[in-house]
């Protein structure tokens, strides 16, 4: 069996339980058809870089999925097919990721950061001294 990590974008008006369905739907969908799915990571609501059927922000969500090629096939059909998910891409990898993916990652070092204004050397952070400027005649 191939190995694929799926990404899909649901709308945001509906709720992170909604999300979960249609995700619990797509793993039912890999499961029937012979796959398993190795990861299943809930990113959240983003904002998008531009409009998407009338939305500005959306739900993301990443699957890491083993299985044939046309368990994926058959996944992505009744992607087309849902209304809620806006978008969504399937790539086939060599491996699959170990622990969390990297937007995870950078989600939780952006909440361990200090806040702007705890940051040493004030809120800029450190100033640097500057070479004296050269006159000239």
């Amino acid at each position: 069996m191939a190995l694929y990590e799926h990404v899909f974008l649901a709308r945001q008006d509906i709720s992170a339980s909604q999300v979960e369905s249609i995700t619990a739907d797509f793993s039912k969908v890999i499961e029937e058809n012979g796959g398993k799915i190795a990861k299943n990571e809930y990113w959240g609501l983003k904002n998008l870089a531009y409009k998407i059927k009338k939305n500005r922000k959306g739900h993301y969500v990443l699957l890491n999925i083993d299985a044939p090629h046309a368990a994926i096939a058959e996944m992505e059909r009744q992607a087309r097919l849902h209304e809620d998910v806006m978008r969504f891409m399937t790539i086939r990898v060599e491996e699959l990721e170990e622990g969390q993916s990297i937007v995870l990652r950078s989600k939780a070092d952006r909440d361990r950061r200090p806040a702007r204004g705890e940051r040493p050397g004030g809120p800029r952070g450190e100033r640097s001294e500057r070479p004296a400027r050269k006159e000239f005649n």
